[in-house]
């Protein structure tokens, strides 16, 4: 959902390509609060699940880094309202703030394939998923990463040559 949701401005992969901005920047922020509830839900059945085993919490470095990316992931959905309404941040611009909303977000979505690539490594993983599955399997965050860095990379090298 994350990953649709930020290529939801690509202009080269959007399904929505023709809509305005404000369809896409509409459409951005449910599928965000989806990946955020979704990852909620996740972490909470997850919890519960270690509690029903008696299995510590969160010891791990891919426990560590999904429960990062999901408080992460909330401060960067309260962050994306600020986008909404802009009057809320009287000395920003507007750019500023999409700009370090764009940033943020990158980091945050390189946090959460991060979180997945070391679930990847889990000894329940690597047992039950073999061989080249597995490469091809830590293959999808990667390139994804990729695609949306560059994405990101690209809107901001727009930025900078709209305001020369």
């Amino acid at each position: 959902l994350m990953t649709e949701a930020l290529l939801i401005f690509s202009p080269e992969t959007s399904l929505l390509r023709s809509f305005s901005r404000k369809v896409k920047v509409r459409v951005h922020w449910a599928l965000q609060l989806l990946a955020l509830l979704c990852a909620l839900l996740g972490l909470g059945i997850i919890t519960y699940n270690k509690h029903l085993n008696g299995k510590a919490h969160f010891v791990t470095w891919h426990g560590l880094t999904g429960l990062l990316t999901v408080l992460y992931a909330g401060g960067q959905c309260a962050g994306g309202v600020l986008l909404l309404y802009p009057k809320l941040m009287k000395n920003w611009t507007l750019a500023k703030l999409k700009l370090y909303h764009a940033t943020s977000g990158l980091v945050g979505y390189l946090l959460g394939c991060a979180s997945l690539m070391l679930g990847m490594c889990s000894l329940w993983f690597t047992t039950s998923v073999t061989s080249i599955s597995w490469y091809l399997a830590m293959l999808c965050p990667l390139l994804t990463s990729l695609v949306i860095m560059n994405q990101v990379s690209n809107a901001y090298l727009y930025r900078k040559r709209s305001q020369h």
